[in-house]
C-alpha cells in the first residue's frame, strides 16, 4: 500500500488520465451490454435433459421453429360476423408474411384445443419462430406488426415463452436505470448531510459511476463467450454504487482527518491509501471472495453473475485506491468547499459520544443483548424453512406488462397449457419404427392422455375430439394427421415424439407433481425416454442452483475464515463473523419468503400475490452479495477493536471505543446501501424486487441489530478469547494490520 499510495499521490494527473481513457472507451460497450443479456432460466445447463430434448428435436426431427408466440386478439365486431372474419383474415395474412414467422395456426372455435371464445370476441393465434438464433428479432417484428395492425376493430397482445423472457430482460434493464436515477439524488442529499461540502459529496458518486461503467463494458465482453444473466447488471449496479460509495466515504473521511495533521495534500492522500486503503482493499477482497463463490456451480447463467460481481468489486476497489486519492491529492482543502452545511452528522462529536454511551449500555448486559438479538434473527429466519424456489415465468412480472396480462385471456380460454408443454422423446434403441410398434406407442399415448390435469396429447393417433378440432372435414383431418405424423417421428424413424399439454399454465409450485406423474407413466411404458419442455428446463435450473448452494456456502465460509484469521490473528473472530453474517442472511431470506412467496404485505410493495415461489437464483444471490457486503461493516468495526487492543486498551473498553468511533460511518454507509437496494423494489421484475428487498432488509439488520448490538455484546463475553491463536499457527501466518 505504501508504494501504491506514493505512486498515486505523486502522479495524480497521470492516474486520472488513465481512468478517463478507460471510462471513455467503456461507455459505448457498456451501453450495448443490457441488450446482450439473457433471462433464459436454463441458460448454461448444456447437458440437462431438457436441453438434450431440444437438441434432438432440432437435429433428428428437423424442428427449428418450436418457439411459439401466442397472440391474443379481441375482435369488435366479433369473429363469426362478416366484418370480424374479414379483419381477422387480413391480420393472419399479414402475420404469415412477417420475416421469421414459419407457421401460423389460426384460432379454433371447437374441440379440446379450442382457442376461440364462444362469443367470437377473444381468439388465440399461434406463430412459430426460430428456437434460438433469430428468436428475439422475429418476436420484435411480430410486436411491431401487431402495433401497426391494431385498431378499434382488433386489439392485439403478444405473449409466450420468448415474449416473457424478452420482457424480463427489457424490464430488468429499465428497472436498473430507474433505480440508479432514483437512488442517486437521494444518495447525493445524504452525502451532503454527511460531509457538509459539495465537492466531498460528489467524489463517492464519481467513484461509483466510474466503476460501474467499466464493469458493464467488461460484462459486454463476457457476453461474447457465455450466456450472461440479466441479473448481472443489477448486481454490478448494487455493488458499484453501494460498495463504491461506502469505500469512498471511508477514504474521504480519512483524508479530511489527515489534512488536519498536515497541510500537504499529496502527503495526506498517501497516508489515506496506507491506512484506510488497507481496510478498503481487505473489505473488497472479502466481497470478491463471496461473489467468486457463484463461479463454482457449473451453470453459465450463475457464473456470469459471479464474474460480473467480482469485476464490479475489484474495479470499485481499484478506483477507490487510485482515482479517488488522485482527486484528493489535487483538491486538498478544496475537498471541504463549498461548505453548505455546518452540521456534519457523520463526523459530529456529539454523535460519537452518543454511540459510545450506547455501546456501554449494550456491553453492560451482554447476555441479554446476545440472546435477544439471536432470538429475533432466528424468528425472522423461520419462514425461510418453507421457501419454495422455481422459475415463475410470466408471474415473475408485475401486472401491467403485456406478456403477463395477456395470460389472463389465455387462461380464460382454457389454453394456458400451451405455455407449459412437456416434450417426450421415446427411444426405440436403434430400431426403426414398424407397424408392429403401433399398439405399444398408442398405449403410451392413451395412458398419458388419461392422466389428471392433461388437456391433450399431440401424437399421430387422432381421436374423435381431434377430428372435431379439424371441423369434421375429412380433408382437414387428413392434413392434421399428416402434420402430426411428420412431427411425431424422427427423420430416421428411430425416435418417437409426444407433446403433453396440461389443462392450464402450470405455476412453478405445481410442476414437480405433474412431472412425477408423467415419469411414473413413462417408466411403466418400457421405453427409454427423455422428458423436456419449458417446465422441465425451469425445474432443472432450479434444482441445479439449489444443489450448488451448499458448495457456494462452504467455499465462501472457508475463504472468509482464512482471510479474517490472517487479518485479526484469531480463530474465534472469523467463526463469530461467519455465524452472525449467516444469521443476517437467514433473517433477510425469511422476510423475503414471507412477503414474496406467502404474500404478507406484498401489495404495498407492489409485489403480485400470485407469484408463489422465489426465483431460483435468489437464495444464492442474496447469500453471496449480502455475506460479502456485510463484511465491510465487520471489518470497519473489528479493525478498530483490534487497533485499540494492540494499544493495550482492555478488551471491554476497546469494544466500547470501537463502536464510538465506527458507528457513525457504519450507519451512514448502511443508509446509503439501504437507499440503493430499496430503489430496486419499485421495478417490474419480481426477482429484482425480491433481491432489492432482501438486501435492503439484510443491510438494515446488519448495521443495527448485528453490528451495533450483537457483535459488541459477544466481544464483551468472549474477552481475551477474541484474540486467541495457537502459537504454531501465529508463527506461520503473514502479518497484516488494518487501519481506517
Amino acid at each position: 500500500m505504501r508504494t501504491l499510495g506514493q505512486l498515486v499521490s505523486r502522479h495524480p494527473w497521470a492516474t486520472l488520465l488513465v481512468w478517463l481513457i478507460a471510462a471513455l472507451l467503456s461507455i459505448p460497450f457498456a451501453a450495448r451490454a443490457p441488450a446482450a443479456l439473457t433471462a433464459d432460466p436454463a441458460g448454461g445447463l448444456q447437458n440437462s435433459e431438457a436441453t438434450r430434448v431440444t437438441g434432438l428435436l432440432r437435429e433428428r426431427f428437423g424442428e427449428t421453429d418450436t418457439n411459439t408466440v401466442v397472440i391474443v386478439t379481441r375482435s369488435q365486431p366479433p369473429l363469426g360476423t362478416p366484418q370480424g372474419d374479414a379483419t381477422y383474415r387480413r391480420f393472419l395474412s399479414g402475420l404469415e408474411k412477417v420475416p421469421g414467422v414459419t407457421r401460423v395456426t389460426a384460432a379454433q372455435g371447437s374441440g379440446p384445443y379450442r382457442t376461440r371464445s364462444g362469443d367470437g370476441q377473444l381468439a388465440l393465434t399461434l406463430a412459430q419462430i426460430p428456437l434460438e438464433q433469430g428468436a428475439t428479432p422475429a418476436l420484435q417484428r411480430i410486436r411491431s406488426y401487431a402495433t401497426r395492425t391494431e385498431s378499434a376493430a382488433l386489439d392485439i397482445r403478444v405473449t409466450g415463452g420468448q415474449a416473457i423472457a424478452d420482457d424480463f430482460t427489457t424490464f430488468a434493464e429499465d428497472d436498473t436505470k430507474r433505480s440508479e436515477f432514483t437512488a442517486l439524488p437521494l444518495i447525493g442529499a445524504l452525502l451532503l448531510v454527511v460531509f457538509g461540502a459539495l465537492v466531498a459529496t460528489g467524489l463517492p458518486l464519481a467513484v461509483g459511476l466510474l466503476s460501474i461503467s467499466v464493469a458493464m463494458a467488461a460484462l459486454y465482453g463476457l457476453t461474447h463467450v457465455m450466456d450472461v444473466s440479466t441479473f448481472a447488471q443489477s448486481v454490478i449496479t448494487m455493488l458499484g454504487l453501494g460498495a463504491g460509495i461506502d469505500y469512498a466515504l471511508l477514504m474521504v473521511n480519512r483524508f479530511r482527518e489527515e489534512l488536519r495533521h498536515t497541510p500537504d495534500a499529496r502527503r495526506a492522500a498517501e497516508r489515506t491509501v496506507q491506512t484506510a486503503g488497507r481496510s478498503v482493499a481487505f473489505s473488497g477482497l472479502t466481497v470478491a471472495i463471496a461473489m467468486a463463490g457463484l463461479i463454482l456451480p457449473p451453470i453459465a447463467f450463475v457464473r456470469s453473475i459471479g464474474i460480473g460481481g467480482v469485476l464490479a468489486v475489484l474495479l470499485t476497489v481499484l478506483a477507490s485506491l487510485t482515482a479517488l486519492p488522485a482527486m484528493l491529492a489535487l483538491l486538498g482543502e478544496r475537498v471541504n468547499s463549498p461548505r453548505l452545511l455546518k452540521f456534519t452528522w457523520a463526523q459530529s462529536g456529539a454523535a460519537s459520544a452518543a454511540w459510545t454511551t450506547f455501546a456501554r449500555r449494550v456491553t453492560a448486559r451482554p447476555w441479554a443483548a446476545v440472546l435477544a438479538s439471536t432470538a429475533l434473527l432466528l424468528l425472522l429466519a423461520a419462514p425461510a424453512l418453507k421457501m419454495r424456489t422455481g422459475y415463475a415465468g410470466a408471474w415473475g412480472l408485475t401486472p401491467g406488462v403485456e406478456s403477463r396480462d395477456a395470460l389472463t385471456d389465455v387462461q380464460t380460454l382454457g389454453a394456458g397449457g400451451l405455455l407449459s408443454q412437456f416434450e417426450v422423446i421415446l427411444d426405440l434403441n436403434g430400431q426403426r419404427y414398424t407397424p408392429a410398434d403401433r399398439t405399444r406407442f398408442q398405449a403410451v399415448v392413451a395412458d398419458l392422455r388419461a392422466l389428471p390435469g392433461v388437456k391433450g396429447v399431440l401424437s399421430p393417433f387422432l381421436t374423435p375430439q381431434d377430428l372435431q378440432t379439424a371441423g369434421g372435414n375429412s380433408t382437414d383431418a387428413l392434413a392434421a394427421l399428416s402434420t402430426l405424423t411428420r412431427r411425431s417421428f424422427s427423420q430416421d424413424r428411430r425416435l418417437l415424439r409426444v407433446t403433453v399439454i396440461p389443462d392450464r399454465n402450470l405455476p412453478a409450485r405445481e410442476i414437480p407433481s405433474f412431472e412425477t406423474q408423467l415419469r411414473r407413466t413413462l417408466n411403466a411404458s418400457g421405453y427409454t425416454y427423455l422428458l423436456g419442455g419449458a417446465p422441465i428446463g425451469g425445474e432443472e435450473f432450479s434444482r441445479a442452483i439449489t444443489g450448488a448452494l451448499p458448495t457456494v456456502m462452504l467455499a465462501v465460509f472457508a475463504g472468509t475464515f482464512l482471510l479474517l484469521m490472517i487479518a485479526f490473528r484469531s480463530l474465534l473472530i472469523p467463526l463469530k463473523s461467519i455465524l452472525m453474517n449467516a444469521l443476517t442472511v437467514g433473517a433477510a431470506a425469511g422476510i423475503v419468503t414471507l412477503i414474496v412467496q406467502e404474500g404478507f404485505l406484498a401489495a404495498p410493495l407492489g409485489i403480485p400475490g400470485d407469484v408463489g415461489v422465489l426465483d431460483a437464483s435468489l437464495p444464492v444471490l442474496l447469500f453471496a452479495v449480502m455475506f460479502g457486503l456485510s463484511m465491510d461493516y465487520e471489518i470497519f468495526l473489528l479493525s478498530r477493536v483490534q487497533e485499540e487492543h494492540l494499544r493495550g486498551v482492555p478488551n471491554d473498553e476497546a469494544v466500547v471505543l470501537a463502536v464510538g468511533h465506527t458507528a457513525r460511518i457504519i450507519t451512514s454507509a448502511a443508509i446509503i446501501m439501504f437507499i440503493v437496494f430499496t430503489a430496486f423494489i419499485f421495478g417490474r421484475v419480481v426477482a429484482s424486487k425480491s433481491i432489492g428487498l432482501g438486501l435492503a432488509v439484510a443491510v438494515a439488520l446488519d448495521a443495527t441489530l448485528v453490528r451495533l448490538i450483537l457483535v459488541p455484546a459477544f466481544l464483551k463475553l468472549a474477552g481475551r478469547w477474541n484474540w486467541w491463536l495457537p502459537r504454531w499457527l501465529d508463527r506461520r501466518l503473514p502479518h497484516i494490520r488494518l487501519e481506517h
